[in-house]
């Protein structure tokens, strides 16, 4: 059996799990509808005052970029689904490199979570959002593909290293919720303490949230050359750590 060929089964198989779960597909719109919803307008008419504009303008690159970032990262705990009941044992004494398999499963996770990010996209117009039709708009899948394979990469590392499912949450939630938060997702990073301003910048995702704001409403902190550029080298380093944590895993 080729490379391709595995990675292609493994990639297939991510996307089937996420179409029949339909109440994970459900769920998965609850977090960004409520964000959308309840931040969108209820800090709307405060961030018009403070001569901020639309907020909704502001907020939706980020949403998209939030529901990305945690349907990739959770994508790790079928890993440990996997361990539980031995398919991860079939799939791993495949005559295939263990790299060749951490590349399926992330490239079908990374799949699973642009598809999310499209559909919160088309919510945000529903809800009021208006990208700006220019050229740079075709660059905001580059930029949610960059996102998406880093963090199902970083998903996939992190649950390489852990065998209780119950433990994989609560380790997400502890990297997800200062990523998020700490990306200018929710509030604009021009006047943010230096020392917090500091953080921001060591944040990947803050260029992730820049350039999708960037290719949608040609608004933000850094420049295109740059977000690619970091969201480029630490997907490099993301799926590198991954391939060598999997290629140590023990099923």
């Amino acid at each position: 059996m080729s490379y391709f060929a595995v990675i292609y089964i493994l990639w297939l198989r991510q996307l089937k799990r996420y179409v029949r779960s339909r109440a994970r597909l459900i769920a998965s719109f609850a977090q960004p509808l409520l964000f959308l919803v309840a931040l969108g307008f209820g800090f709307g008419p405060i961030y018009a005052k403070a001569g901020g504009g639309n907020y909704i303008e502001f907020l939706a690159p980020g949403i998209i970029t939030m529901s990305m970032l945690f349907t990739s990262m959770f994508n790790g705990i079928e890993v440990i689904w996997d361990k539980q009941f031995g398919f991860l044992k079939e799939t791993l004494v495949a005559p295939v490199p263990r790299v060749v398999v951490m590349l399926g499963r992330t490239l079908g996770g990374a799949t699973v979570a642009m598809i999310q990010g499209l559909l919160i996209f088309l919510i945000t117009l529903l809800i009021g959002f208006r990208p700006e039709v220019t050229p740079s708009l075709f660059l905001a899948p580059i930029i949610m593909f960059f996102i998406c394979v880093l963090f199902a990469a970083l998903g996939t590392a992190i649950a390489s290293k852990l065998d209780d499912m119950q433990a994989f949450p609560l380790v997400m939630n502890f990297l997800i919720m200062p990523l998020f938060f700490l990306s200018g997702a929710l509030f604009p990073i021009d006047q943010l303490p230096k020392a917090l301003m500091v953080v921001v910048r060591l944040n990947p995702l803050s260029y992730g949230v820049d350039g999708m704001r960037l290719s949608l409403t040609h608004v933000g902190h850094f420049s295109f050359m740059l977000d690619f550029t970091v969201l480029a080298v630490v997907t490099a380093s993301c799926i590198t750590l991954g391939a060598y944590l999997f290629n140590r895993i023990e099923a």
